[in-house]
């Protein structure tokens, strides 16, 4: 697809969605579904105007789906404003540890029975397949650090813990192909790639946010210096995170969310558990002071930088959806991929969210929401592009990219579908006491309290 048409259909796309987003928000569709549908139009599935091929322009392409992913992580970090203690985090922490390896094994025993591939390959496809996305599910992902609803954080934390996680099984499935070394006994997989990779991911994401995010109060609290620019301040910390950790040789995604959640917590810290409404404030044309303000420029810091972060991530969503759809082809139509699909959403994310939740207290509608919104995108996108480019077999490649587009593609639309009737009565059965964050059950309707 020549450049050229790039910029004709992004910008007119963008210019669509600004004009008609306050109707979608009325329809039982996502603007998520319009930039795929528009994608699919365009692409071999109709017109066949326009076309992205996997495999001659995977270098670019991973790399727009590597930055989507880096943004995502790190404003989903920032959202999650809540302390960092087991019993808050047991729910996420489960989905995105023991959820996810249960969804790997699952997808690996169909993958090997079922689609008839290599053991490698069929960890790789589960490895593609287990992370859920921290961008298309905007809908049940938390809106903002002020959220407190219970479903939509455990949603956002599963997914941004799970970018990271799933990235031993990617390097376990390409050493069963003899493409990345395991040692003897699977050792250097087991230290390097599960252990050091994860702990180090994380720690040098903490590190880095915590440290940043106090100089620059230090900065601006003692001497009213280094405010303004804050996009500098996102992108820098970003690529701080990524660049170390890579070097390092952990997982960068991890190091990423981690950094965006340190820098969260250091906001929480000065500014406690109700941060001061600083966006109001700021649009009064009061930046510099509320920005320098001993108790108040924590929490301009973290928003200011969330707000930016947001800004990008919708921009990238609109172009890998779109990209998704101009992928997909008439060649992709594989009938057990196709059925890959429900088994994939229908089966095994509902057992493995049930298994990886057992002994966990957690409410009926929360499990069967959290069973049903297992949204698969911009991260299973990254990991499959990743694995093409480290040269698997032709044959190989194509299965893992026809039953991944097939998978994005469905759970797009159906969950853009559902979402909003489910949301709802998820809201009708349950709501939260804003300050303290308990749950409580609504009364029955004709009980008349």
């Amino acid at each position: 697809m020549k450049f050229e048409l790039w910029y004709l259909v992004m910008g007119a796309l963008l210019v669509a969605i600004a004009l008609v987003s306050s109707v979608v928000k009325r329809l039982p569709l996502t603007t998520t579904m319009l930039y795929l549908g528009v994608g699919i139009l365009l692409g071999p599935m109709v017109a066949g105007v326009a076309k992205v091929d996997p495999f001659e322009d995977v270098g670019w392409l991973e790399r727009v789906a590597e930055f989507g992913v880096l943004v995502s992580l790190f404003t989903a970090g920032l959202k999650l404003r809540v302390p960092l203690r087991f019993k808050e985090w047991s729910v996420p922490l489960r989905l995105a540890f023991l959820s996810m390896v249960l969804t790997v094994g699952m997808v690996t025993m169909a993958g090997v029975w079922w689609l008839g591939l290599p053991l490698g390959a069929a960890v790789l496809l589960g490895a593609i397949l287990a992370p859920t996305d921290p961008v298309l599910a905007s809908e049940v992902q938390l809106e903002s650090a002020a959220d407190r609803d219970r479903l939509r954080f455990s949603l956002t934390g599963e997914a941004s813990l799970n970018d990271g996680t799933a990235f031993p099984f990617v390097m376990l499935g390409l050493g069963l192909l003899g493409l990345h070394e395991l040692g003897d006994g699977g050792w250097k997989w087991i230290a390097v790639d599960v252990l050091w990779s994860v702990i180090g991911g994380l720690g040098i994401g903490a590190i880095l946010g915590a440290g940043v995010g106090q100089l620059v109060l230090y900065f601006r609290q003692k001497h009213r210096e280094s405010f303004g620019l804050d996009e500098f301040l996102t992108l820098g910390l970003i690529g701080l995170s990524y660049g170390l950790a890579l070097l390092a040789h952990t997982y960068g995604f991890l190091a990423v969310f981690a950094a965006g959640l340190a820098l969260r917590h250091v906001e929480r810290k000065h500014t406690g558990d109700e941060p001061p409404d600083v966006v109001a404030i700021a649009a009064l044309g009061k930046k510099e002071e509320i920005a320098t303000h001993p108790k108040k420029s924590a929490a301009y810091l973290a928003e200011a930088v969330l707000g930016f972060n947001e800004q990008i991530e919708r921009i990238l969503e609109v172009a890998l959806v779109l990209i998704v759809g101009l992928m997909l082809a008439p060649a992709f139509l594989d009938l057990n991929h196709l059925l890959f699909v429900p088994f994939l959403l229908l089966v095994v994310r509902p057992l493995s969210v049930w298994l990886g939740l057992l002994g966990c207290r957690v409410e009926r509608e929360q499990r069967l929401m959290l069973s049903w919104f297992g949204i698969r995108g911009i991260g299973s996108l990254f990991y499959l592009f990743f694995i093409i480019r480290k040269e698997v077999p032709a044959e190989i490649a194509s299965n893992l990219l026809s039953v991944t587009l097939w998978c994005i593609a469905t759970s797009v639309v159906v969950h853009g579908i559902s979402v909003t009737s489910l949301m709802k009565w998820y809201r009708s059965r349950v709501r939260y006491d804003d300050e303290k964050g308990s749950r409580r059950k609504l009364a029955p309707a004709h009980s008349g309290r």
